[in-house]
């Protein structure tokens, strides 16, 4: 064998190995917890995948207490670690867009133009319903009725003190001081504040003019407070203080929060029921992207500042494998976890919206193949 035809053959060897090793690194899947833009084509062997063993997703604090007991639980039963971080529900959408984390999460839905941004590759999953309260700081005060239109008026500083003939005639019996009214709202963009300004909206001519509703209001004067938390913190710091927070931080934090009415004298409190009884009112749209306290008043004994919260999710991932945790973690708190929703003061999804989430996640593909193996 000449010297030329001994080389050619060890370049050929070479060559050959290179090419195995390549192959190799090109179908292991990835189980790391980062975004995912979407894309991608197709994989024959997307049956051999195994999901995800880490997540990472962020967004709304108002469901952030379900969310941290049903990822604990996750882990011991799925092998699923899921790392949420709550930064509002706007924080939760812009780092969804970016794609730095594996899915969003939002009390408010995405408007046309943040799904624009994400050129329509996204799908709202309805995980809780939940309700927004007036959460106050009065002493002695352990009781409070408010109509919808004195609440806003409240909001919009119309309203200075917590003794004005307007609050007064609605608590007859209760000893307001004469005392400013100390509001406190969100700093960050908020799914809460979207849920409690649309009612506002709905019930306040004068504050849908003026301010409207969203996740982030230009507000006439108060304090600020970032994350739900926050703002239940800075009502229990501050005496005269009203501020809205969702009903598990009022209860969690036994902070006293005021009855609701659309007349004086028929008030609602909130609870998972009366939340229920407004939600059950509400028109859902076949995206499920709804802001259901815009459609208050409701009928009965219904709490008007409702709606639901949601995982922001892609409709097309370019990780199977990260696809199928996203898909299989949507999948188990739309169904084993809507059982801790009323213990932390959640309303559990209706069938109804049931049905469309299971119809979402179905639909989540990634190179090619479905994400959800389940039936």
């Amino acid at each position: 064998m000449t010297r030329v035809v001994r080389w050619q053959l060890l370049v050929a060897g070479l060559l050959a190995i290179m090419a195995v090793a390549v192959s190799g690194c090109a179908t292991t899947a990835s189980s790391s917890g980062g975004g995912n833009k979407g894309g991608g084509g197709s994989n024959g062997g997307g049956a051999d995948v195994k999901a995800a063993s880490t997540l990472n997703g962020a967004g709304a604090t108002f469901p952030e207490p379900i969310y941290q007991q049903i990822f604990k639980q996750m882990a011991s039963k799925e092998g699923i670690q899921v790392n949420y971080n709550g930064v509002g529900s706007t924080g939760g959408i812009q780092q969804f867009t970016k794609g730095t984390v594996a899915f969003g999460a939002s009390d408010a839905p995405m408007t046309d133009q943040e799904v624009k941004a994400v050129k329509g590759n996204v799908m709202h999953v309805a995980t809780f319903g939940g309700a927004a309260v007036a959460a106050y700081n009065l002493k002695g005060v352990k009781k409070l009725n408010l109509t919808g239109a004195v609440l806003a008026d409240i909001f919009a500083g119309k309203i200075k003190k917590w003794n004005d003939p307007a609050i007064a005639r609605l608590n007859p019996n209760a000893k307001l001081p004469d005392a400013n009214i100390v509001t406190v709202h969100r700093s960050d963009g908020s799914g809460t504040t979207n849920m409690f300004t649309g009612y506002l909206s709905a019930i306040s001519p004068y504050w849908k003019q003026h301010f409207g509703y969203s996740t982030e209001i230009n507000w006439p004067s108060g304090i600020g407070g970032d994350g739900n938390d926050g703002v239940a913190g800075q009502i229990q710091q501050n005496p005269n203080s009203i501020g809205y927070i969702g009903l598990e931080y009022a209860k969690a934090n036994k902070i006293p929060y005021a009855n609701i009415g659309q007349k004086p004298g028929k008030y609602v409190t909130a609870s998972v029921q009366t939340a229920k009884n407004g939600l059950s009112q509400g028109k859902i749209p076949n995206d499920l992207r709804a802001t259901i306290s815009t459609q208050a008043p409701f009928q009965g004994n219904a709490y008007p500042a409702v709606n639901y919260t949601y995982l922001l999710v892609h409709k097309n991932m370019s990780d199977l494998a990260q696809c199928k945790a996203v898909a299989q973690t949507a999948w188990y708190i739309t169904h084993q976890g809507q059982k801790l929703g009323p213990g932390q003061n959640y309303v559990p999804i209706p069938q109804s919206v049931k049905v469309k989430d299971e119809q979402e996640i179905k639909s989540m593909k990634a190179q090619g193949q479905k994400c959800y193996s389940g039936k």
